[in-house]
């Protein structure tokens, strides 16, 4: 890898999202030499990512380059990489681009998409976790509408324009929201020659109700927000598979579409070692203690979705989101230089700030400790906080005048085929 010695103690640190790179900042120009490894050479953020897929904003608005937000460090590294094992006996992590000694590890590889081994869904079903999907999805959706045009099948052209999506949390709630409010500005102005009142967007939640972690009110604002905006809600339903064509859930109802999005959970990103098959817990996730601190290790720590933090507030671990992640940054970063120091650490304490969801123009739902609201106040609450939490100037700015202009004309720009998809789609056809 390149990486020169020195008397400073080297800690690792294995991905590059909002743990990791809070935990970076925390060690800025501090006595230890501090590599960073990611597959990718950017910070996303990913609570915007449905806005990428749907072409309210191009992928680069939700990017960071990695480098950059780390300049100026001293003796920091980065290095394009992916980890393939950890080998804790010898303290030497291997990657695709050769090995590297450590003396702190860090494990910050985030969440995938869970498909709770259904391989037929993660075959043929579409994820939104990272921006390549993302672009992928885009393509689906609006290649669907241009196949469309071309068929004088009803039942294949439903199909083309049904979309489902499996999970009710805040990113399938979102993007459902997104998508009816395409349906209803925006298609019909780009395909005239489509009868795009047929368009029909379907979500589909296990549980009794949508938005499950955030409160009783704020679940039934977005459902009737959602319902307002002509979303079809499937509550107490399971999808059991989806072969490309033909969606089956445990209930008498199926749906036909060439699109399933599934946003139905996500797990800990594994890495090969620390004995993973006796320690991950639920979710894939790495149990550790209140520093932090993998289970078993000393010199290993994890923090972010990876990790699992049992406490009595939290007995399956803090949520898999960005707050706890950057929370856990920051106090790791705090305490790998205490740790140095020979100072006591400080134990994690989580403050949840709440939770938010928006369902579309003007529609929002936002639970904070002592306060809860919802409709056009909690729709400019989110984009505050989102906008603040963009890392970098210019990114907040595209962000904040792509919405200005997107809310005055009412529009999407971004509806551009730049990476076909290339969906079969024989399928559908008689």
């Amino acid at each position: 890898m390149n990486i020169p010695k020195t008397s400073f103690p080297r800690i690792v640190i294995v991905g590059g999202g909002f743990a990791g790179i809070s935990i970076a900042k925390g060690l800025k120009n501090k006595e230890v030499q501090v590599v960073l490894l990611d597959k990718h050479n950017y910070h996303t953020f990913q609570p915007l990512l449905y806005q990428v897929s749907t072409g309210g904003l191009e992928p680069d608005s939700i990017a960071y380059p990695i480098r950059k937000v780390l300049k100026d460090y001293i003796n920091f590294f980065f290095r394009l990489a992916h980890v393939e094992e950890i080998r804790t006996e010898e303290n030497t992590i291997v990657t695709n681009i050769g090995t590297l000694d450590y003396d702190y590890l860090v494990i910050a590889t985030g969440s995938e998409t869970n498909y709770y081994g259904n391989r037929e869904i993660e075959l043929n079903s579409m994820a939104m976790k990272t921006i390549p999907q993302s672009l992928n999805l885009r393509s689906l959706i609006l290649e669907n509408f241009e196949q469309a045009l071309l068929t004088d099948q009803y039942h294949e052209r439903d199909a083309l324009m049904n979309f489902v999506i499996v999970g009710a949390g805040p990113t399938g709630v979102e993007l459902a929201g997104a998508l009816a409010e395409i349906k209803k500005g925006i298609l019909p102005k780009d395909y005239p020659d489509l009868d795009t009142r047929r368009v029909q967007i379907h979500l589909i939640q296990s549980g009794d109700r949508i938005l499950k972690e955030m409160s009783e009110k704020a679940s039934q604002k977005a459902e009737d927000f959602l319902e307002g905006l002509g979303v079809q809600i499937w509550k107490n339903s399971r999808v059991t598979g989806y072969d490309g064509k033909t969606v089956t859930t445990n209930t008498d109802v199926d749906f036909e579409t060439a699109t399933l999005v599934w946003a139905a959970g996500v797990k800990g990103v594994e890495i090969k070692g620390l004995n993973a098959k006796d320690l991950l817990v639920a979710g894939s996730r790495i149990p550790v203690d209140e520093y932090n601190r993998v289970k078993g290790y000393n010199n290993i720590f994890a923090v972010g979705d990876v990790a699992c933090m049992q406490t009595k507030d939290a007995p399956k671990g803090h949520p898999m989101m960005a707050q706890p992640a950057m929370q856990q940054g920051r106090n790791l970063g705090e305490n790998l230089v205490r740790l140095l120091e020979d100072r006591p650490l400080e134990p994690f304490v989580y403050r949840d700030k709440g939770s938010m969801a928006t369902i579309g123009r003007n529609k929002a739902v936002v639970d904070m400790k002592n306060i809860r609201f919802q409709g056009v106040f909690a729709w400019f609450v989110w984009m505050f906080v989102h906008l603040f939490f963009l890392i970098g100037f210019r990114n907040r700015m595209v962000v904040f005048v792509n919405w200005v202009y997107n809310y005055v004309r009412f529009d999407r720009e971004a509806r551009l085929i730049i990476r076909p998809f290339n969906r079969n789609y024989s399928a559908f056809k008689d």
